[in-house]
C-alpha cells in the first residue's frame, strides 16, 4: 500500500473511530427516580395541602402527565410492570412474592436493554420489590445494587423496645412463616432527626455520589449512564423526622369525604383491613377515631415531604454534576394510596385513588418545560418511550411488550396515542378494568369462569368523581362499548402460586 493510500485508510479509521465515540457521548442518561406509594398528592398536580417545591421544580422542567395509571395497585407486580413494559396479566406476576426469573428466566429488564447498548446501569434504594419471599433481580443492573431498609424506626418505643415487627420480618425475608407471632410496629413517628438517619436521605445522599462517578467516567470513556434511585416514603410506616410534620396544621388537611364502598359494587372488589391493620394503633376490626385518621393522613403528607426534599438534593446533584442538560429524567409513583376514600386504606384495588399515579418525563431538546398531558398512559409505556428517547432500538423482549412509545406525545401533547389505560387486580377473581378519561370499566372474573358469569363496575368520574355508585346495570350501552375494548386484550395469564402475604 503506498503512503498516499494509508494515511487516507488511517485518516477514514480515524474519523469512523471519532463518530462512533461521538454518538456513545451524544447518548443521553437515564435517571429514573421511582417512590413507593405516592399518589399525585403534589401541589404542581393541583393538591392545595402538599408542600412539594422540589417535585414540582423537577415536574416543571418536563411533561406531567395527570392521567397516568399503574399496571397493578402493589409493589412488586407495579415494579414489574415498569421494568418489563409488560402487563401482569401477560406474564403472571400478580404477587408480592412473585420471582421474576422463576417466571421469566430469559427476559430482558429496561436497564438490561440499556446495558446491551452500551449504558453502565446502577440502582440505589427500593428498584424491584425485595421482601415477602421476593429477592428482586440482581441482574438487572451491572454494579451491586445499593440497598437500604423499606421499614424503619428510630424510636424504640415504635418497636417495643426493638423487637423484629412484622412488616419488617416481611421485607427482610426474616419468620416468614411465624407474621402472626411478632408484635406490630407503629404506623407513624416523627422524632427529631437528620434526613439520612432514615433510608430515604442515605438513598439521596449516595445517589448524588452515584451522579458525580457517573459524570466522571463519562467524561473519561464516553459511557452513559442508567441510574434508578428508589425512595419509599410515603409507604408505610409514616417514619419522617419532625420538621416534616411541622410544615403542616393536622387539622387543615382533608379528611375523607366518602367512606362507604359504591353502592351497587360486587363484594370482591371492596377492601376492609389488610395492610394497614399490620400497625399499631390502627384497630384490626372496626372503624378509625377521627384522631387516627388525622394522624395517619398528616403522616402520609409528611412523608411526602420528607421525600420531596430527598428528591430535590439530588436534582441539584443532578444539576452540579453538569449532566442535567444531557439526561433524561422520569418521575414515577408505583402506584396510588387510600386515604380513607370509600373506607380504604393503601392500595390493593382498581378504584381510583389506588391506580392514579404521577408520572413526568424530562427530556432536554424535547419536552417543552411546563407542559402537560391529559390523555391516559399506563406504566408499561415508560419502557418503549425511554428507549426511543434514547435512540435504541424498541425493546422487544422475548417477554410481551404492551407499552406504546410516549414521544410523539412529549412533543405534542395533543397526539394521541392512548384512549384508555388498562389495569388489573387479583383477588378471589381478577379484576380488568379499562380507564378512560371519563369512565372506568372493571371486569370481575375467575380465571377459568365463562363470561358469562363475570360481574362488572361502572364509574362516571364527570358525574360521580368519588366512586359513590355502580352504574353498570343502568348504563348497558358504555358497558357493551367498553366490553369489547376489554374484550380486545388477551386472555389472561394464570396465577402464578407465591408465598403467602402475611
Amino acid at each position: 500500500m503506498t503512503q498516499p493510500a494509508y494515511s487516507l485508510c488511517l485518516t477514514i479509521v480515524l474519523h469512523l473511530l471519532s463518530l462512533q465515540h461521538t454518538a456513545a457521548t451524544e447518548k443521553p442518561n437515564v435517571l429514573l427516580i421511582l417512590v413507593d406509594d405516592l399518589k399525585p398528592a403534589i401541589s404542581c398536580y393541583g393538591d392545595t395541602h402538599a408542600i412539594t417545591p422540589h417535585l414540582d421544580r423537577l415536574i416543571g422542567r418536563g411533561m406531567r402527565f395527570d392521567a397516568a395509571y399503574c399496571n397493578q395497585a402493589v409493589c412488586a407486580p407495579s415494579r414489574f410492570t415498569l421494568m418489563l413494559g409488560s402487563h401482569s396479566t401477560s406474564t403472571g406476576l400478580y404477587g408480592l412474592g412473585s420471582r421474576l426469573r422463576q417466571t421469566l428466566p430469559s427476559a430482558v429488564t429496561f436497564p438490561q436493554h440499556f446495558a446491551e447498548h452500551g449504558y453502565h446501569t446502577e440502582s440505589l434504594g427500593k428498584i424491584f420489590h425485595v421482601g415477602h419471599g421476593n429477592e428482586g433481580d440482581p441482574q438487572s443492573f451491572a454494579a451491586p445494587h445499593f440497598k437500604d431498609k423499606v421499614i424503619e424506626y428510630l424510636d424504640p418505643a415504635s418497636t417495643d423496645g426493638g423487637q423484629l415487627t412484622r412488616e419488617e420480618a416481611l421485607f427482610t425475608n426474616q419468620k416468614l412463616g411465624q407474621i402472626r407471632s411478632l408484635p406490630r410496629g407503629a404506623a407513624f413517628e416523627s422524632p427529631v432527626a437528620d434526613d439520612d438517619d432514615y433510608a430515604d436521605g442515605r438513598v439521596a445522599t449516595e445517589t448524588i455520589k452515584r451522579l458525580h462517578a457517573a459524570a466522571r467516567k463519562r467524561e473519561q470513556d464516553g459511557t452513559p449512564f442508567f441510574i434508578a434511585a428508589g425512595f419509599v416514603r410515603p409507604h408505610l410506616p409514616f417514619s419522617a423526622p419532625q420538621r416534616y410534620w411541622d410544615l403542616y396544621d393536622r387539622e387543615k388537611l382533608p379528611l375523607p369525604e366518602h367512606e362507604i364502598l359504591p353502592e351497587g359494587a360486587p363484594a370482591v372488589a371492596g377492601k376492609r383491613g389488610g395492610e394497614i391493620a399490620a400497625y399499631k394503633p390502627v384497630p384490626v376490626q372496626g372503624p378509625f377515631s377521627t384522631t387516627l385518621k388525622r394522624q395517619l393522613i398528616h403522616g402520609y403528607y409528611a412523608s411526602v415531604s420528607y421525600v420531596d426534599a430527598q428528591i430535590g438534593r439530588v436534582l441539584d446533584g443532578l444539576d452540579a454534576s453538569g449532566l442535567a442538560d444531557n439526561t433524561i429524567v422520569v418521575l414515577w409513583g408505583d402506584h396510588g394510596f387510600h386515604l380513607g376514600d370509600l373506607g380504604i386504606w393503601t392500595k390493593h384495588t382498581n378504584y381510583e385513588q389506588a391506580t392514579h399515579i404521577p408520572i413526568a418525563i424530562i427530556a432536554p431538546g424535547v419536552t417543552l418545560p411546563g407542559s402537560h398531558c391529559s390523555q391516559p398512559i399506563e406504566t408499561v409505556d415508560l419502557f418503549p418511550t425511554i428507549s426511543e428517547l434514547a435512540g435504541l432500538p424498541r425493546p422487544a423482549g422475548p417477554q410481551p411488550i404492551d407499552g406504546l412509545s410516549l414521544v410523539p406525545v412529549l412533543k405534542d401533547p395533543t397526539a394521541w396515542v392512548r384512549r384508555h389505560a388498562f389495569h388489573a387486580y387479583p383477588k378471589k377473581k381478577l379484576g380488568r378494568a379499562i380507564r378512560t378519561p371519563r369512565y372506568r370499566l372493571v371486569e370481575w372474573r375467575s380465571f377459568d369462569a365463562a363470561k358469562a358469569d363475570a360481574e362488572y363496575e361502572l364509574y362516571d368520574y364527570e358525574k360521580d368523581p368519588l366512586e359513590t355508585r355502580n352504574l353498570a346495570t343502568e348504563s348497558p350501552d358504555v358497558v357493551a362499548r367498553l366490553k369489547k375494548v376489554l374484550d380486545g386484550y388477551p386472555q389472561p395469564v394464570s396465577r402464578k402460586k407465591s408465598p403467602p402475604k402475611k
